[in-house]
């Protein structure tokens, strides 16, 4: 009979994303500019996907680590931001009970997979460095596919493990999201009875997580740089440029990841300026840094473009001739 009560009090259908700030005149610069981030990052991140699996150059180790990393900054960027862009423009920023709880699914499960992918991807270049004789025998193909299961396997263990949590919680009145998505600590809050377990599980899985992927990262990364300085000044260079951008996007997605979940019902106001680094800032950055910073993805690049235009010439020619018998 109480839950039955229980249950008919759970009447939000939906929830409020009230999103960055209230100027209408500023929302609509921030349209503008999240649209073209957007279009940008989704774009620069398939170029690589593409980049990475059709020029047999790349077939190594750290170009698959990176095809599959840009993957999931791809669909990362767009479980959440595509809704975030439309409600700038609209009176009603309302998003449904089960949309809100998808977002929260796919962001961390997406962001569990990319936790994974960034700690393999440090174990891939401290093979390459510390040991660059056993390389190839080590990080072979098997390896990295088992890499890629393991990442998504533990990001939807990860997410799996929080949504029941919270997905059977009752929402009775306040459906106010201070945010630009649904998030799990935000979300939680709503609830109309004390959620010290539901805090307990967000801290234990996605702070602790997020902790002890970070700190493995900072000891693979001191390691290789201890290692490197033995080596020439060439490659030294080469080594430090490498690290330079791994551990530029480390920090850019973890730090935030920490700083939400460690405190997650702390309520600061910059949580919702945090929450744009992992879900429209790393993910752009990330195409920028890696074929920028990269010689081999350029020249990969060019080829990819070369064979496109080469492609369009015959695909011309041929339509020419079958329009123009002779």
């Amino acid at each position: 009979m109480e839950s039955r009560e229980q249950l008919n009090q759970s009447q939000v259908s939906e929830f409020v994303l009230p999103g960055l700030i209230n100027s209408q005149d500023i929302q609509f610069l921030l349209f503008a500019l999240f649209s073209v981030i957007y279009v940008v990052t989704v774009s620069g991140n398939l170029l690589i996907v593409v980049t990475v699996f059709y020029i047999p150059n790349l077939n190594t180790p750290m170009y698959f680590l990176l095809g599959n990393l840009s993957f999931v900054d791809m669909t990362l960027a767009s479980f959440a931001t595509p809704k975030m862009i439309v409600n700038l423009v609209k009176k009603h920023k309302t998003i449904s009970f089960a949309g809100c709880f998808t977002q929260i699914f796919l962001l961390h499960l997406l962001g569990g997979v990319e936790m994974v992918l960034l700690v393999s991807m440090a174990y891939d270049r401290y093979v390459a460095i510390c040991k660059p004789l056993h390389y190839m025998t080590i990080m072979n193909k098997k390896v990295c596919v088992l890499l890629v299961v393991i990442s998504w396997f533990l990001g939807l263990l990860h997410s799996g493990l929080q949504i029941p949590f919270a997905v059977n919680l009752p929402f009775c009145g306040p459906n106010v999201v201070d945010s630009i998505f649904c998030d799990l600590p935000l979300v939680t809050e709503l609830a109309c009875v004390d959620t010290c377990i539901v805090q307990i599980v967000i801290v234990a899985n996605s702070g602790m997580i997020s902790l002890s992927c970070f700190i493995i990262l900072l000891i693979s990364y001191s390691l290789i740089l201890i290692t490197i300085r033995s080596h020439s000044s060439t490659g030294q260079s080469k080594a430090h440029s490498t690290l330079t951008a791994h551990i530029t996007v480390v920090i850019l997605f973890f730090g935030p990841c920490i700083f939400i979940y460690i405190w997650p019902f702390s309520n600061h106001p910059v949580d919702k300026f945090l929450a744009m680094f992992y879900t429209i800032v790393t993910p752009i950055l990330n195409p920028i840094i890696y074929t920028l910073r990269n010689k081999e993805m350029k020249i990969a690049m060019k080829k990819l473009w070369s064979a496109f235009m080469s492609s369009r010439e015959v695909s011309v020619v041929s339509l020419v001739i079958k329009s123009f018998p002779f």
